[in-house]
């Protein structure tokens, strides 16, 4: 089964449908599997407190300003939905609230993502759950206990998924890497397991390939200067083809694990082993 690699849009963009546009062409050319979204009701994910609070942004000087700026309309959904049929190219989002998940139902997307700051909520769980459709559980700032809860209501509700290590810093210092979580999770929980990354660089993401994950997702950017909180953890789209094309070679090079000697291996041994 080949590796799937999911381009991470999320609010990189900055509310404007040139760059989201921009950004699907690039995880198109560069041979990602999907793209994906996040989706946010701003008043039920964040406090009036924290909404009325300063933030200079460049849509205002509140944290209302700056996360209306950032968050898609459903008419902007729809012309992503739109743009990414006309590509045949798949998109999906995750949401942060069930207001919004009933909201991207409409869209009859193949996946669905629980972020990491989702997992712990029951009540959101079950709601994707009942789906049905391919789910994609992050796994960052929860310990085993949260994660088996997860994996049952899914299980319960048989629901496919797919857990991805994943650690939710911004971007994330090699040192916390702890790739070893990718084999960890699958043993502990009989499935598969992907890697939702937020270093920067490449290499780490490879080695999460080699080591077994079933999925790769890096959030991906036109620019990493750019505003935003996620642009420094990003992939620009020069990094995103390389990631594609060293992930396609990573995964033929892994073989089957059987030791064996190649066709082309037996003529060699005819000529370097012929004084013996």
């Amino acid at each position: 089964m080949s590796v799937k690699i999911i381009a991470e849009i999320g609010i990189n963009h900055n509310g404007n449908m040139t760059k989201v546009k921009k950004l699907i062409d690039v995880a198109k050319e560069a041979g990602c599997d999907a793209v994906k979204f996040q989706k946010r009701t701003v008043d039920k994910v964040y406090s009036k407190e924290i909404l009325d609070s300063p933030r200079e942004s460049p849509w205002g000087i509140t944290q209302r300003d700056q996360k209306n700026g950032l968050e898609l309309s459903l008419q902007n959904y729809n012309e992503i939905d739109k743009y990414c049929k006309s590509l045949n190219f798949k998109w999906f989002a995750s949401a942060w609230d069930i207001e919004s998940q009933k909201c991207l139902r409409q869209f009859d997307c193949l996946y669905n993502k629980v972020a990491s700051a989702m997992i712990v909520s029951q009540e959101f769980l079950k709601e994707v759950a009942s789906e049905q459709r391919h789910t994609f559980i992050s796994t960052g700032m929860s310990s085993m206990d949260q994660i088996k809860t997860a994996v049952d209501i899914f299980k319960n509700m048989d629901c496919p998924f797919e857990l991805m290590h994943t650690v939710s810093t911004y971007p994330m210092p090699d040192k916390d890497a702890n790739l070893k979580c990718i084999q960890t999770l699958a043993n502990e929980f009989k499935c598969d397991v992907g890697y939702s990354g937020h270093e920067t660089g490449l290499a780490i993401s490879y080695a999460a390939v080699a080591l077994g994950a079933t999925s790769i997702e890096r959030h991906i950017t036109l620019d990493r200067t750019m505003y935003g909180s996620d642009q420094a953890a990003s992939i620009e789209p020069h990094g995103l083809r390389q990631l594609v094309g060293a992930i396609r070679k990573i995964e033929i090079s892994l073989g089957d694990g059987i030791k064996k000697t190649t066709k082309e291996e037996i003529e060699v041994a005819k000529k370097l082993r012929a004084h013996l």
